[in-house]
């Protein structure tokens, strides 16, 4: 795994499938996904490198029920005392109680979907807060929950307005620096329309589920892109 900084209070832990991210307001933490079921060591080692006891984790926020973003969210919270906090249309998927709907994939996508089926699989895991779209968490100076469907039906963004950070999930992703509507999603036409109330926000900083994160003229590129999806 990766540890990679992008701002003085964000950083990102990339990965083999995917990343996470971690918001630190002093001792206090806030997961933005959680890697897959192997990475809970991983991250909470990354947490101690950066100075932060891992115990400060107060809650992590599932951007949808993908095996890559929650897999280790529940040894996590079981370890730390996290919330862990999922949209209601997700959240039955993250519990184990009905699988995830399957993608409309095109031609292109589907050798990186067999790629990205090598992920092992997520166990059932609790979600202890179900929101559903403008809800403000107590992070970041009030994170802004944004229902964003499209990818899976309970995807959802995170809009720090006070910081100018957007966490995308993966209703947008970045690849060789080119900002691109995300793969795999169950309603294409409903991932295109988030994707342009996504760039409406203007962010200075987004991070992606996959791809590295913009920090410059992340708005322009958001903007630019959201109008060919």
């Amino acid at each position: 795994m990766d540890l990679v900084e992008v701002l003085p209070q964000l950083h990102m832990f990339r990965f083999r499938i995917g990343q996470a991210y971690l918001w630190r307001d002093g001792s206090e933490l806030t997961l933005i996904d959680a890697g897959d079921v192997d990475s809970a060591a991983a991250i909470g080692e990354a947490v101690r490198t950066l100075g932060p006891d891992p115990a400060g984790i107060r809650r992590i926020v599932i951007t949808h029920g993908h095996r890559d973003h929650y897999g280790a969210a529940r040894e996590l919270a079981d370890r730390h005392g996290a919330e862990i906090i999922a949209h209601a249309l997700d959240a039955p998927v993250v519990r184990g109680e009905r699988p995830a709907p399957e993608p409309d994939l095109l031609d292109w996508e589907l050798p990186l979907w067999e790629h990205g089926l090598t992920c092992p699989d997520a166990p059932p895991t609790r979600v202890d807060r179900e929101v559903t779209g403008g809800e403000v968490l107590p992070f970041g100076d009030g994170a802004r929950v944004v229902h964003a469907p499209g990818h899976t039906p309970g995807s959802i963004a995170l809009h720090l307005p006070r910081h100018g950070v957007l966490f995308t999930g993966d209703a947008v992703a970045s690849a060789e620096r080119r900002v691109m509507l995300g793969v795999f999603n169950v309603d294409r036409s409903g991932a295109a329309a988030t994707f342009r109330r996504l760039a409406a926000l203007a962010p200075r900083t987004v991070c992606f589920g996959h791809g590295d994160p913009l920090t410059g003229d992340a708005a322009a590129a958001m903007d630019a892109a959201a109008g060919g999806a």
